[in-house]
């Protein structure tokens, strides 16, 4: 039997007979004893190796306010479901971890706002253990995609090492969750507030292999080009996909990073909200905003600045990460069945 006929199989045991730590029934919400809950449609999606793309809550909690961020999620899933791709919104709901929302239980949870926590890594067993309601960044959905046999995840961008990271020690756990975790993330690159020379570095330092789409330079978010090389070009969702293959087979233990530029009619704005940004930044350190605290202040800052044009941009690139997510989902799939 095949590598890849071993690797569907693990998954179909998995989702038939889960440890009783992973137990996924729909009626199990007891909080605080590890269970979590798979919906009925990705579980049975990952049992038959479909094509999944796992999507996070941060941006639905504290990306945009209501109706925009149920709008923006909903869309989002839709992208997923028109290329053949089986959406799943990864968030703690009443302590219990949940992979796959339905649309009414997805909006139920954007109407909560900012009252989610925002969730890396080290806050996920303390909202379980509260059972608090937890809004997943991209190290907590990374985490919990890996756990149920999830490959590949589609966000907007990727945290880092914030500026004068050298002496703060101020690195996003989204790097040291892809150092460690099999997921493939594709990300429209880092923001520009962060130090993206030293995120390219420290992820070297790691073990993660980082490819650009269709380009050999290390996009920044708002704006097609960093300055920044890669090591490793993709020009096809096939190409992501036998990238990520062989990761998987040679059981390298890190993830990989798909960094997808924005697209060029949104490119054009790059200009005016890098000023932005600068500006913004600026503000948040004479104001103190440090930490967790600062990107949000930042990102709010700027689309205030421009005028709702980066807002613009953000979604605009959200649904092209899920739009490439998904195809890359599918490649993967195919490659799986051969």
């Amino acid at each position: 039997m095949d590598s890849s006929s071993l690797s569907r199989l693990s998954v179909l045991r998995r989702h038939l007979q889960p440890p009783a730590s992973l137990l996924h029934s729909q009626g199990d919400h007891r909080a605080g004893d590890g269970s979590i809950r798979v919906s009925p449609e990705v579980s049975e999606a990952l049992s038959a190796g479909r094509p999944v793309v796992a999507l996070e809550s941060t941006v639905i909690s504290h990306g945009m306010p209501y109706p925009k961020n149920f709008e923006v999620a909903a869309q989002m899933q839709a992208v997923v479901r028109e290329n053949g791709g089986v959406p799943a919104v990864i968030a703690i709901i009443d302590g219990v971890p949940r992979i796959g929302l339905s649309m009414e239980e997805l909006e139920k949870f954007a109407k909560l706002g900012t009252g989610p926590t925002k969730t890396a890594r080290r806050d996920i067993a303390h909202v379980v253990a509260s059972g608090g309601n937890g809004a997943t960044t991209i190290s907590a959905t990374m985490f919990f995609a890996h756990m149920v046999g999830i490959s590949v995840f589609a966000t907007g961008g990727i945290g880092g090492v914030h500026r004068h990271g050298e002496h703060t020690m101020d690195i996003s756990s989204d790097l040291t969750e892809l150092g460690r975790t099999s997921v493939a993330v594709v990300a429209a690159g880092a923001k520009s507030i962060l130090d993206i020379p030293r995120t390219l570095e420290y992820l070297e330092t790691l073990g993660v292999c980082v490819a650009a789409y269709g380009t050999d330079e290390f996009p920044a978010f708002f704006t097609q080009t960093s300055g920044c090389k890669v090591p490793c070009r993709v020009d096809s969702p096939e190409d992501c996909a036998r990238l990520i293959d062989a990761n998987r087979k040679l059981k390298l233990g890190s993830g990989t990073l798909i960094a997808v530029p924005i697209q060029n009619e949104h490119a054009v704005l790059g200009s005016l909200i890098e000023d932005a940004i600068q500006k913004a930044i600026k503000e948040a350190r004479d104001k103190n905003f440090t930490g967790s605290a600062e990107t949000p202040y930042v990102l709010t800052r700027v689309i205030e600045l421009t005028g709702g044009a980066s807002l613009a941009s953000n979604i605009a690139l959200l649904m092209n990460n899920a739009f490439v997510g998904t195809k890359i989902a599918v490649a993967l799939a195919h490659l799986g069945q051969e």
